[in-house]
């Protein structure tokens, strides 16, 4: 299944993945897995909002935690290289027919709130509240020490056509898989700023949220994490890992918030920076896709994962049979 070649001059200039606004039941619960136990440090709480960065991050947020009634994904957010970058991205999407309109966000300037072609709903920003850097002030490292937002992954319906969008966009795939007849893609790994990936897709019931990762300095950190929510009543919690994947090469874990909102662990994938960088293609079938190591993936890995707010999903547009734990 080929794969459409490298947009290098998008038609506006994407920077890197910024943050995610989850919404959470109970903010008090959150606010103690998310900062007291993942480590991300509290930069505001307003209007039933709980804003939170890691530690390497002079942006005011890296993550967004709203109180409401269900949990859900609500934005998926971007930084761009440039205020006119909005302009251009606005024109983009309405010359697609999709929705692209300026927003008011706290702690953030002009905000373009839009949506991709399968309904994910993403927000372009350029310039952000500036925070002090704390990325030495080791006294405030907790939990698993997370050091920045890495990336998001999504279950989409059509792979193909999530993967031909954000080639669109300037996003250029490192490693993809094809499905049992190599006629199409079930999952495929893009970025924007030089690693395996800021945004990934994965075939599945869509569009939803499949995780949000951070990225840490060492695997050990993660043993640490692992030890800490073994005896801090997170046990239950903890979902697959760690191990090492075939993809990316990354050294991993993934556990769930108290609503279910999966996140990664996630460190050592490598560079992609170059204009000519090729991407690995993977069988559905390999076992070493998953992990390196061979360890299948449970059945919630495939199935479970956030809906988008005021989003429908639809069914996949054609059946696949990856590896799946007993």
């Amino acid at each position: 299944m080929p794969i459409p070649p490298a947009v290098l001059h998008p038609p506006f200039h994407v920077v890197r993945l910024n943050h995610v606004v989850l919404t959470v039941t109970d903010l008090s619960r959150a606010r103690a897995f998310w900062a007291e136990t993942l480590g991300l440090q509290v930069t505001g709480e307003e209007d039933g909002r709980l804003y939170l960065r890691a530690m390497e991050e002079r942006g005011h947020h890296c993550v967004v935690l709203e109180k409401g009634r269900e949990p859900a994904a609500r934005v998926l957010g971007f930084k761009v290289f440039a205020e006119e970058d909005l302009d251009r991205a606005q024109a983009f999407f309405r010359a697609r027919g999709l929705p692209a309109a300026f927003v008011e966000r706290p702690h953030q300037g002009r905000t373009l709130l839009a949506r991709d072609p399968l309904g994910v709903p993403l927000e372009f920003y350029f310039a952000m509240a500036k925070l002090p850097s704390i990325h030495q002030r080791y006294a405030l490292y907790r939990g698993v020490k997370p050091l920045r937002i890495d990336h998001f992954n999504c279950f989409s319906d059509d792979v193909d056509a999530s993967v031909a969008f954000y080639t669109a966009l300037g996003f250029r795939v490192t490693e993809y898989t094809e499905n049992e007849d190599r006629t199409r893609l079930w999952a495929a790994w893009m970025h924007r700023k030089g690693g395996v990936h800021d945004m990934a897709f994965t075939h599945g019931l869509g569009p939803r949220l499949h995780h949000v990762a951070f990225w840490v300095s060492h695997p050990m950190n993660i043993i640490d994490l692992l030890d800490l929510m073994a005896t801090t009543g997170y046990v239950a919690q903890i979902e697959r890992g760690p191990g090492r994947h075939g993809i990316s090469n990354a050294f991993f874990l993934y556990i769930r918030d108290p609503d279910g909102h999966r996140i990664e662990i996630y460190c050592s994938d490598y560079q992609t920076i170059d204009p000519d960088h090729e991407p690995i293609r993977w069988d559905l079938r390999d076992p070493q896709r998953q992990t390196l190591w061979g360890a299948p993936a449970p059945r919630s890995w495939f199935e479970e994962g956030t809906l988008f707010a005021d989003t429908p999903v639809r069914e996949p547009s054609y059946a696949a049979s990856p590896i799946v734990a007993a």
